[in-house]
C-alpha cells in the first residue's frame, strides 16, 4: 500500500507535467494539422528562462541561490513563472509567423522540415555561452522543502512512510488549474469558439469573418505558455537542468507527443487524459517491474492503442470522400 501510493503521488505529477506540454502539441495540429517539432524546446527554454531569473532576482532579495537552505517567499517562484510564460510566449509568437505562417499553403513535408529546423535552432542557440552555456546547471530552491502530509502504511518490508511533498502538490494544483483555464477558454469562449472553428475549416471560417491569423498566433501563444509553465514545474521537481540539446529533453518532447497521439491527437481533453495515462504506465511499471524500461513501456503502450484505436482514446475517425 505504502508503495503504491507513493508511485501514485509521483505519476500524478508527472503526468500533469506530460499533460500540459502535450496540450500545446494537439491544439496547433488541431489547426493546422502538423506537428509543431519545436514545441519541446519552448519547454526547454521555460525551464532555463526560470533558472536564469532565479540567478538574478534572488541575490537582489539578498539570498544565495545556491544555498538550498535558503528560500524565497512564494511570490518570487509566481513572478519566475508568469515571467516566463509570457517571454516564451512571444517566442512562440515569433516562431508561428516568421517560421510557420509564410508555408501555411506549402506541402506538409516541407513544414515538417522547417519544424525540425526551428527545433534544431533553439537547441543550439540555447548551448551558446552569452545564452544558458553548454553546462548542466542546478535550479534553485523556489518552494520549501515541506511535507504536507506524512503517513505510515504497510509495505513489504514492514510500515513505509508516503510523504506528500510541497512540490508534487504545486505541480498538481496549478497544472490542474492551467488545464482548467483552459478547458472553460476553448469551450466557454468565443475565441475559443473561433479556435475550434479554424480547426475544422480554416477556409470557411475566414469566409465567416474569423480573423484566421490571429486565432492561429493565438494557438501558438498560448502552447508556449503552457509549454514554459511545465517547463517551471518542471524544474523544480528535477533541478538539475540538462544542457539545452541534452536528449533528456528531446525524450520529455517526445513523450508528451506520445500522450498526445494516445489520447487522441487535436483533441484536448485527450492529450490530458493521454499524459496521466502514459505517467501511470511508466511510473508503476518502472517500479513494480523494472526501472530499466519505464521508456519501453511508453512507447509499447502507444503501438498498443494505434493497434487498436488508431485515432486515439478520445480521437474521433474522420472520414473523407474519395
Amino acid at each position: 500500500m505504502a508503495d503504491f501510493a507513493q508511485t501514485l503521488m509521483t505519476a500524478l505529477a508527472v503526468g500533469s507535467l506530460y499533460a500540459l506540454i502535450a496540450l500545446g502539441y494537439t491544439m496547433v495540429y488541431g489547426i493546422l494539422k502538423f506537428i509543431n517539432f519545436a514545441h519541446s524546446d519552448i519547454v526547454v527554454l521555460g525551464a532555463w528562462l526560470s533558472f536564469t531569473m532565479a540567478q538574478r532576482l534572488l541575490p537582489m532579495l539578498g539570498l544565495d541561490p545556491h544555498n538550498p537552505a535558503t528560500t524565497p517567499p512564494l511570490w518570487v517562484g509566481e513572478v519566475i513563472l508568469l515571467a516566463s510564460m509570457a517571454f516564451c510566449s512571444l517566442i512562440g509568437f515569433a516562431i508561428e509567423r516568421l517560421a510557420y505562417k509564410p508555408l501555411r499553403k506549402a506541402p506538409r513535408l516541407n513544414v515538417l522540415i522547417t519544424a525540425i529546423g526551428v527545433s534544431l535552432l533553439l537547441q543550439n542557440v540555447g548551448q551558446l555561452n552569452f545564452v544558458f552555456g553548454p553546462s548542466p546547471q542546478k535550479m534553485p530552491a523556489l518552494l520549501p522543502t515541506w511535507e504536507l502530509l506524512r503517513v505510515s502504511l504497510p509495505s513489504a518490508n514492514g510500515n513505509r512512510d508516503v510523504v506528500v511533498g510541497l512540490v508534487d502538490v504545486v505541480i498538481i494544483v496549478t497544472s490542474a488549474v492551467l488545464m482548467i483555464a483552459l478547458e472553460y477558454l476553448v469551450f466557454r469562449t468565443k475565441t475559443g469558439t473561433a479556435m475550434r472553428a479554424v480547426s475544422f475549416d480554416i477556409d470557411a471560417s475566414a469566409l465567416m469573418g474569423i480573423p484566421v491569423d490571429r486565432v492561429v498566433s493565438f494557438t501558438f501563444v498560448l502552447g508556449s505558455a503552457l509549454a514554459a509553465a511545465a517547463g517551471f514545474l518542471y524544474a523544480l521537481k528535477y533541478p538539475g537542468l540538462n544542457q539545452p540539446a541534452h536528449a533528456t529533453w528531446v525524450l520529455l518532447g517526445l513523450k508528451a507527443f506520445v500522450a498526445a497521439v494516445i489520447g487522441g491527437i487535436g483533441n484536448v481533453r485527450g492529450a490530458v487524459l493521454g499524459g496521466f495515462v502514459i505517467a501511470f504506465v511508466e511510473q508503476f511499471g518502472a517500479f513494480y517491474l523494472s526501472s530499466n524500461y519505464r521508456d519501453v513501456y511508453v512507447f509499447a503502450l502507444l503501438i498498443a492503442i494505434l493497434l487498436v484505436r488508431p485515432s486515439g482514446l478520445l480521437g474521433s475517425t474522420v472520414r473523407e470522400k474519395v
